[in-house]
């Protein structure tokens, strides 16, 4: 058995904030998916230029945030929110769904693709392979906190946590999933998106690469919620979905691209900086047409 590397959940104090690890692995995770997101926004099919990266993870973040949060009360812990309905809003205790979360940034990204004039496809794809990064560090944050710890078990790595009130050695599952959930699943969809793919493939991969990858961890990890049919977990039977989902716009991407005459839909990026630079050309050519006018008008005066 390995002991467990009791972490103190807040990094520092000042006055009465407190910086806490929790928080500061979501922010290292959407400072990740901004500069993942630079990268990949100089594919040449990227549905966004640099300069709109910046919003989208902004949208992402809220959508995230409120989404697995949302998503963690009603999915495991809508008793206790019936009994202290502020714990929702409680989020540095810990508690965030990914389902739900998953849900919010799909909302997010709907209301910013409308924004931008884009498809929510071609956005969607361009989001899947950066996502991974910060669930795999959120699952780091869950294991910090010492919560959503694993079964117990005999295995020489397994470890007692300190929020264990039956004190038993466990499963340390927060790390099988940030490696399959972060580092796995980043390589396999990321991977995948290098080269062009037609819409909601990428999509598609990252929903059936994370529904197995969760599906599997929750054999070893301790259930949060009540069993269905005596044997699978609440997460389980929110990861079959993915998984089914996942597969289906697959299958339907790359049948749709056959259908096509294996061609790839247009993508059109607008950014500030083209949109300013026409209102400028635009501008200057009012100013030129009206030098003219008045030249003219000026040469017909002295006739």
């Amino acid at each position: 058995m390995l002991p467990y590397p009791s972490i103190d959940p807040i990094i520092v104090t000042i006055g009465p904030v407190s910086l806490r690890w929790y928080g500061m692995m979501y922010l290292m995770g959407f400072i990740a998916a901004y500069f993942l997101g630079r990268h990949r926004s100089k594919q040449p099919w990227s549905p966004l230029h640099a300069d709109q990266v910046e919003d989208l993870v902004f949208y992402g973040a809220v959508g995230a945030v409120l989404g697995g949060r949302v998503g963690y009360v009603f999915f495991y812990g809508f008793d206790h929110f019936l009994v202290d309905p502020l714990w929702l809003f409680r989020i540095w205790e810990g508690g965030m769904a990914f389902h739900g979360g998953l849900l919010g940034v799909i909302f997010a990204l709907f209301l910013y693709a409308k924004k931008l004039g884009q498809s929510l496809a071609a956005v969607c794809d361009f989001v899947a392979p950066i996502a991974p990064i910060g669930l795999g560090l959120g699952r780091l944050a869950n294991f910090i906190n010492g919560e959503l710890y694993g079964r117990a078990t005999d295995l020489p790595w397994a470890m007692v946590f300190p929020s264990d009130p039956s004190a038993l050695a466990r499963h340390p599952s927060q790390l099988y999933q940030c490696f399959l959930e972060g580092v796995v699943v980043f390589f396999v969809v990321y991977g995948f998106s290098q080269q062009r793919r037609p819409l909601w493939a990428v999509s598609g991969l990252f929903l059936l690469a994370y529904g197995f990858a969760r599906y599997a961890v929750e054999f070893v990890r301790e259930p949060d919620a009540t069993l269905v049919l005596d044997w699978m977990t609440r997460g389980q039977l929110l990861s079959l979905p993915m998984i089914i989902i996942g597969a289906a716009m697959l299958i339907f991407s790359y049948a749709q691209f056959r259908r096509q005459g294996s061609l790839y839909s247009a993508v059109a990026i607008k950014t500030e900086s083209k949109v300013k630079g026409r209102a400028k050309r635009q501008r200057k050519g009012k100013i030129r047409s009206h030098s003219g006018n008045d030249t003219q008008s000026g040469r017909k005066n002295k006739k």
